[in-house]
This record gives C-alpha cells, structure tokens and sequence, in this order.
C-alpha cells in the first residue's frame, strides 16, 4: 500500500469515524448483506436494496460517520421511484474487516465497482444503467471510480462532496506538516471530475458549514461532463440535505439514473 499523509494516525482519526454493524441489522427483505474483495485480502461489506430485475441501479459510498445499514430507512424509498440501491462500507466499518486508509480508498472503490455487476447477478439484478454516487467522504471513493472512465459506468452523482482535501482535513481541526500538498497528498477529486465524461450531478446544501457549498460549486464547474446538472437545496446543511430538499432531491436523482 502506497504511504500517504493522510493515513498517519492523528489524520485518519478526523477523516474516519468507523462504527460495527449491530446485531440487529441482518438479512430483511428490503435488505440483503453483500461482501467484496478489497484489496490486500481485506473484506467489504454492503446493503442492497433491490428494486425490479433490469432497473437502474447505484452504487452508494457513504459519508465518514454512516455504515451501510443506516441506509435500511433509505433503501425502500429508492426502490419506490425505481432504483436499486447497493451501499458498500469502507474498511472497518460495519461488517468490512481492516483498517480505515486514506490510501485504500480509491483501490478498494475501484476493486467494488469491478465486482458489482456480478454481485448483482447473484440477486437475480441485471441494471439497464449503473451510476456511482458519492456522499461527503464518499464523494472522494466516486470521483476515483468515475474519473478512469470504467466500461458499463453510466452516470455520476456526488452530494455534499468536496473540492480540497486539505483545506477540509484543516477545518476539521486537523493540523497538516508544512509542505502539504493537495496534489500529491490530497484525494484529487477536482481534478478527477476533470475527466469525468459521464452525466453528472452534484447536490449541495446551501447552508453545509462542513463542507461550504462553494466546495460543490467548483466540482461542478470543473466537471468534465458535457451534461452536468447543479442542484443547490436552500436551507439544507450537511446531514439534513435529503430531508430539506426531498421534493427536488429525489426527482433529480431519478431522472438521471432513468434516463435513455
């Protein structure tokens, strides 16, 4: 594994906020438990929330203090409007083994994304479109997935995401050693939505004092994308965004995703 800054202790103690899955969060028939490879032998977890056989389905990377399962309450709301669902954790969070790294991010989204089709096979789902979606933290593991511009990648949507790894790491109260870097020490995600040719949606609140709505405003700006689509929630900041803005945020998500 490539050594980076952010993977030093006092770091990834702000970056990650890893929980277990709790014992009551197994199979339902809304939810069905999924693993995958990750790199270096590690193992990840995932919910699916299945909707019809051929309908389209994301692939959901989760903010730094969520696990799959707090997704439960979610899932069946996007089957309502169409839409399958897979929300994959990171290493040690709910039933992922491993280690929390900033260095594994990306490898591990990328090596999930590789193996959803076939994980989906496994549940009698064969999407007609598969988008990646990508919220706060998230947003970094979606950016590297779309950005190598991955056969059978549909489309892309980021919430809540972020432009400069650095300057979040230090509004969070991180200190950084002098000489960081954000190209070199950050996660790319501006430059990854550079090469991002896929349809694209960015989501931000307009009230996120986490990450300043000005963070989504520039992924959208750099994006790539010839169709990209800029959804600001008024009022919403960065953990109520879905609630404030359900009556455009579940409209836009569904008219990209079913889109011909």
């Amino acid at each position: 594994m490539v050594e980076h800054l952010l993977d030093r202790p006092d770091l990834g103690r702000i970056l990650f906020h890893p929980r277990r899955q709790g014992p009551e969060s197994g199979e339902s028939p809304r939810a069905r438990t999924v693993r995958f490879a990750g790199t270096d032998g590690v193992t990840l977890g995932g919910r699916l929330y299945p909707a019809a056989p051929a309908a389209p389905a994301i692939l959901y990377f989760h903010g730094n203090g969520e696990i799959a399962a707090d997704y439960d309450d979610l899932g069946p709301i996007y089957r309502q409007i169409g839409l399958t669902l897979l929300v994959v954790d990171y290493r040690g969070y709910g039933i992922s083994t491993g280690t929390p790294l900033a260095s594994a991010l990306a490898a591990d989204a990328g090596s999930v994304f590789g193996q959803t089709p076939a994980v989906l096979a496994e549940h009698g789902l064969t999407p007609i479109r598969l988008l990646v979606m990508g919220r706060s933290l998230g947003s970094a593991a979606a950016l590297a997935v779309a950005a190598g511009g991955p056969p059978g990648l549909s489309a892309l949507i980021i919430e809540s995401g972020f432009a400069d790894t650095l300057a979040l790491v230090t509004r969070l109260g991180g200190i950084l050693p002098p000489g960081a870097d954000e190209a070199r020490d950050g996660f790319g995600n501006l430059d990854h939505i550079r090469a991002v040719t896929v349809p694209t949606l960015v989501i931000h609140g307009q009230e996120d004092r986490i990450i300043p709505i000005r963070e989504g405003r520039r992924l959208f700006e750099a994006s790539g994308a010839a169709d990209k689509r800029w959804l600001p929630i008024p009022g919403a900041g960065h953990n109520d965004l879905m609630m404030v803005g359900v009556d455009s945020y579940f409209p836009a998500v569904a008219t990209l995703a079913l889109a011909r």
